[in-house]
């Protein structure tokens, strides 16, 4: 197999890829992550109606992963993550003028193809590019923590912002009050990301590879590509163990929820929570990431899985309520643990099913035509279950089905580690 690279990528590439991988999300999700009631309660909406909302971003971004893929291994990653960077932050200004929900669907569409037809392929080949044949532990390790920091660092600055706006307790303030508050986060969070946009289109360089030059003459979309990467073994398994592990880390958008609901947290204490735990990505990152260089990357994925299947029952079970503080934090740090540790690595193990790079765009969308469909449903399936049983039932039920995920997630992964290590992946 040819080598990935064989000059040396600037360390300043893979900061600028950590910034805009997380940057692009910040206003699709992670906002929603953080402020999950405060936004119900600014647009008005339920559970199950933000579900279709991710729905309808889950229905777009299906297709965007199948056509954006090729389109990565055709044109240079500044171009496409630039713009798709600044056509999201235009999205994000229209957030905060609160669009009914008819058109916060639209929007939400808007995004899939935003932030994957557009973007999501181009990080990921990017990544790979930058770690070459022996750092791909260490440089999804660095893109993966690195988000989680951006994240958190956009979500302290969000809550800051938030309390700047509320002027007296959170508990005293109307909802005009908070309205007004949240519009500011969004408008914030909204010129960062056009600002990161526009550095990324200008600055985010690699060193000239021959490999590289080679794949610019690729074309666009071929059938052979296709064909190429659907012999590995490597990538169905792939879709199963990142539709478990994705299907995980969307359920970390409850755990503001459950400490707001549950744990009997205020609005910003609660957000807190979500916080906090962004700030475990990067030390997670960066340790797993060293970790699966120097070992395999599919044995701490099924670590990782083991922790999810683990933690989920625990929450299943309802034994965490407000009398149980440390176990609820030893409970979401050691989730969290086993989520982030399977997202930092899953896309690590193309290289150890020594996938070529020229079709590594093709690969990604095609694995993720599967592997991201809780993209789809899990909004839909968790606001169900939320709306259906108010308070900690529903949140329970939620973790349950988690649990399922987490079961069939740790047994793809152990088959992958198997067959990897009889070298029958490919």
């Amino acid at each position: 197999m040819p080598k990935t690279n064989t000059k040396k990528q600037p360390l300043y590439v893979i900061l600028l890829l950590i910034i805009a991988a997380e940057a692009v999300f910040i206003l699709p999700f992670v906002l929603q992550r953080i402020f999950r009631t405060t936004f119900l309660e600014s647009f008005s909406i339920s559970q199950t109606e933000l579900g279709s909302c991710f729905s309808v971003y889950g229905l777009v971004a299906f297709f965007s992963y199948l056509f954006g893929g090729p389109l990565a291994d055709k044109f240079k990653p500044n171009l496409l993550m630039g713009v798709a960077l600044i056509l999201t932050a235009l999205g994000g200004f229209y957030l905060a003028t609160y669009p009914s929900l008819y058109n916060l669907h639209l929007l939400y569409g808007f995004w899939g193809f935003t932030t994957i037809f557009l973007f999501w392929a181009a990080m990921i080949k990017a990544t790979r590019i930058w770690g070459g044949t022996e750092k791909q532990g260490i440089a999804f390790g660095f893109l993966d923590g690195g988000r989680g920091l951006v994240a958190a660092l956009f979500g302290s600055v969000g809550v800051v912002i938030f309390s700047i706006f509320i002027t007296k307790d959170i508990e005293l303030t109307t909802v005009e009050e908070r309205l007004i508050a949240f519009k500011e986060v969004i408008k914030y969070t909204s010129i960062a990301v056009l600002c990161i946009g526009i550095i990324i289109f200008f600055l985010l360089r690699f060193n000239e590879t021959e490999n590289l030059k080679t794949e610019r003459k690729a074309k666009l979309l071929t059938l052979k590509n296709f064909k190429t990467v659907m012999k590995f073994r490597a990538v169905w398994l792939l879709m199963v163990i990142i539709l478990c592990a994705y299907y995980g880390y969307k359920m970390t958008d409850l755990f503001s929820q459950y400490a707001e609901d549950v744990m009997l947290y205020n609005k910003i204490e609660a957000a807190k929570v979500g916080t906090y735990l962004l700030y475990m990505r990067p030390v997670i990152g960066v340790v797993i990431g060293l970790l699966a260089d120097r070992t395999k990357a599919s044995l701490w994925i099924v670590i990782g899985f083991l922790l999810m299947t683990i933690t989920s029952l625990i929450f299943y079970l309802g034994i965490i309520d407000d009398s149980t503080t440390l176990l609820f934090v030893i409970s979401i740090g050691t989730m969290a643990l086993g989520v982030y540790s399977a997202r930092v690595l899953y896309f690590a193990t193309l290289e150890e099913a020594k996938i070529p790079l020229a079709v590594t765009g093709t690969a990604v969308g095609f694995i993720s035509i599967v592997g991201y469909t809780p993209d789809i449903f899990a909004g839909l399936v968790m606001g169900y279950f939320l709306d259906a049983n108010k308070g900690a039932a529903g949140l329970q039920n939620a973790f349950g089905i988690m649990g399922v995920f987490a079961v069939v997630g740790f047994f793809a992964a152990i088959l992958f580690y198997i067959l990897n290590k009889k070298r029958v992946l490919n």
